[in-house]
């Protein structure tokens, strides 16, 4: 009996010991585990939080988040399946690197290198989506078109990551961009803070705090949203331009830093820096197409449009809008290219049931068949010499890019891989080929589909994948370029 009285004793004490531990945690950290440096940094990072006013202080120095590896402090939690994570953010030292960031992060492990996604904000008002995709890979961003937000939110979603913003005085809403990330549960939640200057140490107030879980998807009440926006080829770093509810489609850019786009069968176009859309002026043409793009010496557009036959058509008018001017005497006729001395359009075509590679005037007359082979040919872009054509084939069974001569001779396999290869685009100064590639099992060129848009040297070499993304049709189906060949424009989307 006194044995039994001491077991319970010592259970009832253990017992005491255990929630006074777990009460001094709560009081230390919150709704989070832990915390702790991630990486090398000279100065040890801390938390402080307030519970009556859900207040956590986070402390943390390190040299960057940025390259193939880290340091920060980390307030973190191990969690599991979906979640939405927001917070107030602000930075309490007016002294400090500008680039000194406080994030919402979702982190595979604690290593230095870990793949990891956040929503950073940054001391100069910079809100990115940032993420490492595998262990020891470099770090890329997607800078958001809002700045100095007071309230930052990251929600993972199944492979796909994405961040929301609310500025002052304003509502949540998406920063506009996400990205495939796979990252196995359990993960790591929390709160980081890095100064950016390994001598000193940053601090960061978050308010607010609040982590969900997210229920699944129920497609009958989600809404489609588009943002258009650009990839840098150097850096793969991309920025937000634009994003808005609905589908909006298929980037041009001008020679003058304009994106041009179709929505609900009208053309728009916005500053590369950001604005507003406005609607250029095309007529009758009411029903346009993904497949438009502008002339060499940026004086004149092309929009195939379907609003007279019911099947697209090929039109031009001036750049500046204006009464559209048919160009092919047939259709279906979807454009795609503009041979560079300004004389020729290129266009895919159905005639007869067989969708081949033609050509026509610029100023109208008897088109010009280019392929002949069975299966669909389709997306022609001339080269920046105007020696070649580019398109796709599924003519040797997947969808493959390939290269003819512009009179239609000497048709060459580019690619050969698993993938399907859509809409190629050689790059104005001639150096590199994007694409869109679509998943094996996928038919056809469809909306709404996991791909990945790549690059590889017109000379052959290497593919690189530029970004993965939520996408397919409408993303890059006619040129999207810089004119100086450093960046690409295309549209992303995503179901919220």
């Amino acid at each position: 009996m006194l044995q039994r009285f001491t077991d319970r004793g010592i259970f009832a004490s253990m017992l005491l010991l255990s929630l006074l531990a777990l009460s001094v945690q709560s009081q230390e950290y919150g709704m989070f585990e832990t915390s702790s440096d991630v990486g090398e940094a000279q100065h040890k990072g801390s938390v402080q939080f307030d519970a009556a006013q859900g207040r956590y202080v986070v402390s943390g120095g390190g040299a960057n988040m940025w390259f193939d590896v880290d340091a920060f402090h980390f307030v973190w939690k191990r969690m599991s399946g979906d979640f939405a994570f927001s917070a107030d953010v602000k930075f309490l030292d007016q002294e400090g690197d500008p680039h000194r960031k406080a994030c919402l992060m979702v982190r595979q492990t604690l290593d230095a290198d870990s793949a990891y996604a956040d929503a950073a904000l940054h001391a100069d008002g910079l809100a990115s989506l940032q993420y490492r995709e595998a262990q020891g890979a470099m770090t890329r961003e997607i800078q958001s078109d809002q700045t100095g937000p007071v309230r930052i939110h990251i929600e993972r979603r199944g492979d796909y990551v994405s961040m929301s913003v609310q500025p002052q005085g304003g509502v949540m809403q998406p920063a506009g961009g996400s990205f495939r990330l796979q990252l196995n549960n359990p993960v790591y939640v929390g709160l980081a803070v890095c100064s950016h200057n390994n001598e000193t140490i940053a601090r960061a107030e978050f308010q607010n705090v609040v982590i969900e879980p997210l229920a699944p998807v129920d497609m009958d009440k989600m809404n489609l949203e588009s943002t258009l926006e650009t990839i840098a080829i150097a850096s793969k770093d991309r920025r937000v331009v634009h994003r808005a509810e609905g589908r909006f489609e298929a980037p041009n850019w001008s020679n003058d830093n304009r994106l041009y786009f179709n929505q609900d069968g009208r053309i728009y176009h916005i500053p590369v820096a950001g604005g507003k859309p406005e609607q250029l002026n095309t007529g009758f043409a009411d029903r346009c197409n993904n497949d438009h793009g502008i002339s060499p010496d940026g004086k004149q557009f092309v929009i195939s449009d379907q609003s007279q036959t019911g099947r697209s058509l090929i039109y031009t008018l001036p750049i500046e809008g204006g009464d559209p001017k048919q160009i092919t005497p047939a259709g279906p006729s979807y454009w795609h290219g503009w041979s560079p001395d300004g004389k020729t359009l290129a266009y895919c075509a159905e005639r007869n049931g067989a969708y081949d590679i033609y050509t026509v005037p610029v100023e109208g007359g008897e088109e010009t068949r280019l392929t002949t082979a069975d299966g669909l040919d389709d997306g022609p872009d001339y080269s920046p010499d105007g020696k070649f054509i580019y398109f796709n084939s599924d003519r040797t069974g997947t969808m493959q890019v390939w290269r003819m001569k512009a009179d239609g001779s000497e048709e060459t396999q580019i690619t050969f891989d698993q993938y399907n290869d859509w809409f190629p685009h050689p790059s104005p100064d001639g150096k590199w080929l994007a694409f869109v590639s679509f998943e094996p099992d996928v038919k056809g060129h469809p909306a709404d589909k996991d791909v990945m848009l790549r690059i590889m040297p017109v000379d052959g070499g290497e593919v690189e994948i530029l970004a993965k993304l939520f996408g397919g049709q409408g993303t890059i189906n006619v040129p999207s370029w810089s004119p100086d060949s450093r960046s690409l424009a295309f549209v992303s989307y995503r179901w919220r």
